[in-house]
């Protein structure tokens, strides 16, 4: 089975960059998107004649415009659930929840804690939820939880560390949060197969030639329960793909 996960930082934007040849070269059987920025209605599906082979999802912010979630899903699941039961986090579109008979499959989109750190409070108190509710899931079959996750998690994982220490999405707070997801009973899936590997990134700013320069962020990710991560074949992160300032991540797992 292969699972694709992409911030595509606006989905309308995205569709005019060439989403629709990049999905169907993916050929993900299950097809991830956070960041949609926009309400369900906004876009007309039928006229996407890859989508009809899917079934899909959205989960769109009461907020216009902004964060949101979509999952696309050529085996119909058994249940589908939005968010994670607490109405504070659940206003901003950023979870959507697969249920199949083996597996969960959660896409989420991690809130930020934003310039000067303004958000932290919050995404400390939604760090401890969504692990409270992965851990929920997990204790009835396995998970595989993608998304952006709005956090480089070691100096590995970002190209200038000691510059960004401190920094939304490399504070000590945000990485011990991610320290403790991964253990109570998960895994980083690219990391599990590729230890040491540098330079691999998810995300570039568009200033100063970051992209061009590879001086970015691994902060997209598939993590899955740590009973399965035997089954795992391949994790990838698809930094030739452009079309946002996230590129896509995978994995082919035999699930």
């Amino acid at each position: 089975m292969k699972v694709i996960s992409w911030n595509v930082n606006g989905f309308r934007s995205v569709l005019s960059k060439g989403f629709n040849d990049i999905f169907k070269e993916l050929n993900a059987d299950i097809f991830c998107i956070q960041e949609t920025k926009m309400q369900e209605d906004q876009i007309d599906m039928i006229m996407l004649s890859e989508f009809k082979k899917y079934n899909v999802y959205f989960n769109s912010a009461v907020k216009k415009g902004y964060s949101g979630t979509a999952v696309f899903s050529k085996e119909k699941p058994l249940n589908v659930t939005y968010g994670i039961g607490i109405k504070e986090h659940d206003e901003e579109g950023r979870v959507i929840t697969l249920e199949f008979e083996k597996f969960y499959l959660v896409n989420c989109y991690t809130p930020n804690s934003k310039r000067q750190l303004e958000r932290l409070d919050y995404r400390m108190k939604w760090e401890d939820e969504i692990l409270r509710y992965l851990k929920k899931l997990d204790a009835k079959k396995p998970v595989i939880y993608c998304g952006d996750l709005n956090v480089a998690h070691k100096e590995i994982d970002l190209k200038n560390p000691a510059s960004n220490h401190k920094n939304a999405g490399f504070t000590d707070e945000e990485r011990e949060k991610i320290t403790k997801l991964l253990s109570n009973g998960f895994v980083d899936t690219f990391r599990y197969l590729y230890e040491d590997k540098k330079d691999m990134y998810s995300w570039w700013s568009y200033m100063f030639n970051a992209r061009k320069n590879n001086a970015g962020w691994r902060i997209d990710y598939v993590i899955v329960s740590d009973r399965i991560k035997e089954r795992i074949e391949e994790a990838r992160i698809y930094s030739e793909i452009y079309g946002s300032d996230h590129c896509p991540v995978g994995l082919e797992i035999n699930i």
